[in-house]
């Protein structure tokens, strides 16, 4: 998952399209649920595609198209926790397209208003949490980090989530800055072990990254 640290933003998935045919065997407001999910998951795809894009302009065509499938998907229902989601995920990867440099503060808003509804509306919202913990530990105290919290939240994400990637590189992330090595390197290790047998090749540099430093600070003591 947005970077805001002395700098501004990063981060956060996946799924499929579903199918026309749907329409075919369900009544009208069985195939509006579908066309939701659907749209969540498209969505969330294009995020995930942008993440693994290297041209810029392609990045933020990903991110524009999975923003405006995601606005679709929470005018059509506005219960559904993965279509706030979807959109949380559209805008902040949009943000860190910029090279973290055009900071808005009403799209930062927004951004966490759809993260915040994701988690009223589905409180064990896996993804939620975990992007939501991460921000905690990321954004500055004036806009609403809590180091404290932040991990608290990242550490049930790992509890309840044995595969999550990203909790583990952030959680590992803080206690190298807190010189706890031994568990920041099992924690990075293991995130690098699943991004590679998860074949997440948006999350991969990432983890490698981590890994990297955290071995280094490791030899450096």
């Amino acid at each position: 998952m947005l970077r805001l640290k002395g700098r501004v933003m990063r981060r956060g998935l996946d799924l499929l399209w579903l199918g026309f045919v749907c329409c075919l065997v369900v009544g009208p407001s069985a195939w509006a649920e579908e066309s939701v999910q659907a749209l969540a998951s498209q969505a969330m795809e294009e995020c995930q595609k942008g993440r693994r894009e290297k041209d810029a302009d392609s990045r933020a065509a990903h991110f524009d198209r999975g923003r405006d499938m995601a606005e679709k998907a929470v005018a059509l229902d506005s219960q559904s926790a993965d279509a706030h989601f979807a959109l949380f995920c559209s805008i902040g990867e949009r943000m860190r397209s910029n090279g973290e440099v055009f900071f808005s503060v009403f799209e930062y808003g927004r951004m966490m208003e759809e993260l915040d509804q994701t988690l009223a509306l589905n409180p064990n919202h896996l993804d939620a949490l975990s992007a939501k913990g991460t921000l905690l530990i990321e954004v500055p105290g004036f806009l609403g980090g809590d180091d404290e919290k932040g991990e608290v939240m990242l550490r049930q994400v790992i509890k309840r989530e044995p595969k999550s990637i990203n909790a583990r590189m952030v959680v590992a992330r803080v206690c190298a800055e807190r010189g706890e090595h031994q568990e920041a390197y099992d924690l990075a290790k293991r995130a690098l072990e699943l991004a590679k047998e998860q074949k997440r090749d948006d999350l991969l540099p990432e983890a490698e990254k981590t890994f990297t430093e955290i071995q280094s600070q490791i030899t450096a003591h």
